[in-house]
């Protein structure tokens, strides 16, 4: 009886100082929540290294886009660090769920070693400021992919050059593109010129709409002032717009509303160019996904008449206020941002922000859409990132989507309508302070 006794309690210490192991494992982790995509299983990939070096172990937990936004805003305290959209600085930065990284990323020559584009994109809050949240995790653009087979058949290049009077080659402005839209719009056969991006749901207009009104000099409003009036209700916007429902009209009408979508107008041999996010583009690389994959070409976003510029997406990285494991979050922070890392980042798959390695010949060389991304990371611009950037988008997805789908409102009153409710939302909340 009393040796039965001595084994269970040399059990149950055993077992005490199992669990006593396994916490001190636990402890030893740090988790990062992104969205459910193929980069973080990348970053998922990559930070093996990170743990074979440090023997801290890192958890990449991946939430559907859909619950990306509450996933984090609403358990934060789950994580340790998040890829955060670029609009969530400023709920993020505001609020308390971000660490203030601006001594970091300047005692690290992050700044100066990132895309000037990324570090404001993904890291500035307020713009303008120096004052950073997040590091540039994942850069990425909206650019175009397109069928080289058919922007290359002698036939399409005659027919081409005798109806626009020009050759038939990769566009370098948006009139260009539309003219090539046209030219390969052939709904008589069922194939179609382009698909862009158009739907009601979350940014999916938005995102498409707001890169062709800075590429007709206009903007979405002052971001220092927020005024927004007289700023995006001008003609040029209007003009913007009214361009953007033409070339709309002449995609596959089973793609009319879509957004990331459009891609499938494409795997479905439908349409002559597609509008897509950069990372996006991997399954048109596919042979087992695109039947069309030895013959597809990308091109960054053309020019308008003002200027050349693309939608920002991709994430930064953000360390989460709540951390109770922040050293070594920061350890991971001071690797990620490493060159050699960096590269390494980019041969996996994920899209550096990194100068030095994007303007590499490896990087260039290693995929047809490298090279476009690099030049769309010059020219991003982005939405409104202040916290109440969703009351904003919803705005603009109802007044932009209500033009493209009717003919219920002009182009004009939806700018006006858009600016108006904009002002009013930053009445509200208190940003006209006299």
């Amino acid at each position: 009886m009393i040796m039965r006794a001595l084994i269970v309690l040399f059990i149950l210490a055993g077992l005490g100082g199992c669990s006593t192991r396994v916490e001190q494992k636990q402890e030893e982790s740090i988790v990062i929540l992104w969205a459910k995509w193929a980069p973080s299983d990348y970053l998922q990939k990559l930070s093996e290294d990170f743990t074979r070096e440090t023997g801290i172990k890192v958890s990449v937990v991946q939430v559907s886009w859909d619950k990306f936004y509450s996933a984090f805003f609403d358990h934060s305290q789950e994580y340790d660090m998040v890829g955060g959209d670029s609009q969530w600085l400023g709920r993020g930065a505001t609020d308390g769920y971000y660490v203030d990284l601006t001594k970091w990323i300047l005692d690290n020559n992050v700044n100066n070693r990132m895309t000037e584009a990324s570090v404001i994109g993904y890291a500035e809050y307020p713009k303008g400021v120096q004052r950073y949240w997040a590091i540039p995790l994942m850069g990425d653009a909206m650019g175009f992919a397109y069928r080289k087979d058919l922007f290359e058949d002698p036939a399409e290049k005659n027919a081409f050059l005798e109806q626009f009077g020009y050759p038939l080659a990769v566009p370098k402005t948006w009139q260009e593109l539309k003219d090539i839209a046209t030219f390969f719009y052939r709904p008589e056969t069922g194939f179609y010129g382009a698909n862009i991006w158009a739907a009601e749901t979350y940014d999916g207009t938005t995102m498409g709409v707001e890169s062709f009104i800075w590429a007709w000099g206009a903007d979405l409003g002052d971001q220092k002032t927020y005024k927004v009036k007289g700023v995006l209700d001008v003609p040029a916007s209007a003009e913007a717009l009214e361009f953007y429902k033409k070339l709309h009209a002449l995609g596959a009408p089973e793609w009319k509303h879509a957004y990331l979508e459009t891609n499938q107008a494409f795997l479905k041999g439908k349409a002559a160019m597609v509008m897509s996010y950069f990372a996006f583009f991997p399954d048109l690389l596919d042979p087992a996904k695109n039947p069309y994959a030895a013959a597809t070409g990308f091109f960054a976003n053309p020019a308008g008449p003002k200027g050349r510029f693309s939608s920002l997406g991709g994430q930064g990285l953000s360390v989460v206020s709540s951390s109770k494991k922040k050293d070594k979050v920061f350890r991971f922070l001071e690797w990620f941002v490493r060159p050699g890392v960096q590269q390494k980042w980019a041969r996996l798959g994920g899209y550096s922000c990194d100068k030095f390695v994007i303007n590499s010949e490896e990087f260039l060389n290693a995929t047809p859409y490298n090279r476009p991304l690099r030049d769309s990371m010059e020219m991003l611009k982005d939405f409104w990132t202040v916290p109440e950037y969703a009351g904003l988008l919803e705005i603009s997805q109802k007044y932009w989507s209500q033009y493209l789908f009717t003919d219920s409102i002009t182009a004009q009153d939806a700018m006006s309508n858009v600016a108006r409710e904009w002002e009013e939302l930053f009445e509200a909340a208190g940003y006209y302070k006299e």
